[in-house]
């Protein structure tokens, strides 16, 4: 089933359509319409290796490009999709690697895949996802695209102990009309200078990450399965309507988690600066300067 647009944004797009059918304007001057708009925020924080790092920029190069992909994109309404990428780490380190673009087949998904695969992969210290979703936030305005959705996609192996406190950055989004889904990557490895993973942090993307009408999260249980949980986000991202995110198909030890489409799901009984007081607690056992 189609996802049903506000009524702001479909009101923006039958005047766009309208202003196109009576030769008002070009596509050049007038944003296009199109399913979702989509940006993808990528962790390269320390604890992502090299070689993790390298596993997740293919794991998008290879779901971008899926056949499954392309459909999904070409039985939404209009059949189209923009997506833009960028990297992030602390709260000062967010970097663009693909500008928005508009995914509609298999040539134009190869062609923003090919852009990504290209680019060279950054590293960064600290973990701050609400910086990725300050950043990302302004990425929609003057785009020159209008979605019937935006999406902001976190995908991460880590929680937020750097700039904004997560939640407070979760619920401006939401009150701009944004979903934020995530992808929680799941592993026990500590970073190189062991600081070990937070054991639940699906529950945490759940609790204090993810918001927004039909807001979910799609676990990746390591970097070797991050293909293949990404491909199957995607298409969620791509094809459900909001509010409409459980499959009659789910098993109860299934890798997707969902939270109310009304909004964030809350209680998370360890609290949403749990990332903020366990680094601080590492760095004072270590007689580190903490910042």
């Amino acid at each position: 089933m189609s996802p049903r647009p506000s009524p702001r944004r479909l009101a923006a797009i039958v005047a766009i359509a309208a202003a196109l059918a009576a030769g008002g304007g070009s596509r050049a001057e007038v944003d296009v319409p199109v399913d979702l708009e989509l940006v993808l925020a990528v962790d390269v924080s320390g604890s992502i290796d090299g070689e993790e790092a390298k596993l997740q920029r293919q794991g998008y190069v290879s779901a971008l490009t899926h056949p499954d992909i392309v459909d999904a994109i070409g039985r939404g309404f209009l059949g189209r999709i923009a997506v833009t990428y960028f990297e992030w780490a602390g709260a000062e380190h967010r970097r663009a690697v693909a500008d928005w673009a508009l995914i509609e087949d298999q040539a134009s998904a190869l062609a923003f895949a090919g852009a990504l695969a290209a680019a060279d992969i950054g590293r960064g210290r600290r973990t701050s996802i609400s910086g990725a979703i300050g950043y990302a936030l302004p990425l929609f305005e003057g785009n020159g695209y209008v979605g019937t959705r935006r999406v902001i996609d976190v995908s991460g192996d880590g929680a937020n102990n750097s700039g904004l406190l997560v939640d407070h950055a979760r619920d401006i989004a939401v009150a701009h009309g944004v979903t934020i889904n995530g992808l929680p990557i799941i592993n026990d490895r500590p970073n190189r200078f062991g600081f070990p993973q937070l054991e639940d942090l699906d529950q945490y993307y759940v609790h204090c990450v993810i918001g927004g009408a039909g807001a979910f999260i799609v676990i990746a249980h390591g970097f070797e399965a991050f293909a293949r949980a990404i491909r199957r986000k995607l298409i969620l991202e791509i094809a459900a309507a909001p509010g409409r995110f459980a499959p009659p198909t789910l098993r109860p030890r299934a890798l997707l988690r969902y939270a109310s489409a009304a909004g964030p799901a809350s209680g998370y009984a360890r609290g949403c600066d749990i990332g903020e007081r366990r680094l601080l607690e590492f760095l004072r056992r270590r007689n580190w300067v903490p910042f």
